[in-house]
């Protein structure tokens, strides 16, 4: 039934004053404007801990250690798996989550609550939000400033490593300025002029611009003087002195290393290796400012495989596990950051078709669970047995965790967002920054 409100004697027009119906007009123009109005990122407030603190000794030597597509439960999947490796149930610790200092990063960007690796990236390495796909310009056309070139230019030793290739979003970030993650070979032509002192990686994309018409990359890095090794022979013959650049061999996947989870025990490099050589060349008393993507746990998470990024998650935590084994002996020179810059599948522990039930066993390559040859529908059969559930082949838009051990640790403590990291980083190193 319709009913209507039909006017009366007793009704009398309500007459509204001048300021009261301006008053109107300007509430009815903000309602409008409130919902028709382009949506603009929060803007987190100024970050009272990334302020320099002179009245401690600052950390010498920093590693910023990312894991590309990381989020809690990717670090939990590999502590269970961990466990039940084991014939336990519950968290064993990996080297980065005993730290003792822990918090949860907020990973939006400038134009997506949902964000890509190269505007995460340049949140992380330059303290501003970007539109997605950007690699160190905002969404107005600012160029931002890498904290690795902050710190080149205090004095400090860089170096950056990756386990996919090195003009890839996440470490192109720490070196490069373009508006497309996917200018690869505008990238990589700007590696040799930052004049960093180590880098690492799979191999270079497109090293002759994406139709081969371009001067080779490799050419402008000889004019740079940096060696570029592809062994650990030829690394032992380079000069200490000289800067370095690591990558696989040429009959290898230049897009990235053989990924943890099909390794034999003749595979070429891996992160710890390159982890291990990073730090040999960077050791100095100038200090250093060191990167380390483990880039193949979002590879793992993109293809909803959970075998994959358990076992990549262990491998980016055996590298941190080189870092603190530095630690130990400068503790009270070294900071370690450990923290991602989104997280990828929307991986669950625990399935519907299993309910109250997790089974991690399965996923060890040692007991035949896994092949290092599956098919997709054996990764998603192997999935939904072992209980591991996936929402999404792409991104995800929950906090990140962040780790982190040594001088200034503390400021990692608690929720903050990811433009907080790099200004926190060089606050516990007494260098200001740009922000």
């Amino acid at each position: 039934m319709r009913m209507s409100i039909m006017p009366t004697k007793s009704m009398k027009p309500i007459k509204l004053s001048m300021a009261s119906r301006l008053s109107a007009v300007i509430a009815a123009a903000v309602l409008f404007l409130s919902v028709c109005a382009p949506q603009q990122p929060y803007v987190p407030p100024p970050d009272d801990l990334a302020a320099v603190d002179s009245s401690s000794s600052p950390a010498k030597y920093v590693f910023l250690f990312i894991g590309d597509g990381m989020g809690l439960s990717h670090v939990a999947a590999a502590e269970v798996f961990l466990s039940a490796s084991s014939d336990r149930i519950g968290n064993a610790e990996l080297s980065f989550t005993r730290f003792a200092s822990q918090g949860f990063v907020s990973t939006y960007s400038a134009n997506s609550y949902i964000t890509c690796s190269a505007a995460a990236g340049t949140a992380l390495s330059a303290g501003y939000k970007t539109n997605n796909g950007m690699v160190c310009v905002g969404p107005q056309g600012q160029k931002y400033k890498s904290i690795a070139y902050t710190l080149k230019e205090a004095g400090y030793k860089i170096g950056v490593a990756t386990s996919v290739s090195i003009n890839h979003a996440t470490p192109a970030v720490f070196y490069a300025v373009t508006e497309s993650r996917d200018n690869y070979y505008a990238i990589a032509s700007q590696l040799a002029p930052s004049g960093f002192d180590f880098f690492a990686g799979s191999g270079f994309l497109h090293p002759s611009g994406r139709d081969g018409n371009e001067e080779s990359v490799f050419t402008q890095i000889d004019k740079y003087g940096y060696a570029v090794v592809r062994t650990p022979a030829d690394l032992k013959k380079t000069p200490a002195s000289q800067k370095l650049i690591l990558f696989q061999e040429e009959s290898r996947s230049q897009d990235a290393l053989t990924p943890a989870v099909k390794r034999t025990g003749n595979d070429g490099w891996t992160l710890v290796d390159f982890t291990r050589a990073g730090i040999d060349r960077l050791e100095s008393s100038n200090g250093f400012f060191f990167m380390v993507e483990g880039g193949r746990i979002d590879w793992a998470a993109h293809e909803n495989d959970a075998a994959g990024v358990v076992y990549e998650v262990l491998d980016f935590a055996d590298a941190v596990e080189i870092a603190v084994e530095f630690y130990r002996k400068r503790p009270d020179e070294t900071l370690i950051v450990v923290t991602a810059d989104h997280a990828t599948g929307g991986l669950a522990l625990g399935v519907g078709s299993l309910p109250y039930e997790l089974k991690p066993e399965l996923l060890n390559t040692r007991n035949g669970g896994v092949s290092r040859t599956m098919t997709d529908a054996e990764t998603a059969a192997l999935n939904a047995e072992a209980g591991f559930g996936w929402t999404t082949g792409a991104h995800t838009g929950e906090p990140v965790p962040v780790y982190a051990l040594g001088v200034g640790s503390e400021r990692f403590v608690g929720r903050m967002d990811n433009t907080d990291i790099p200004k926190r980083i060089l606050g516990a190193m007494g260098v200001r920054g740009q922000f």
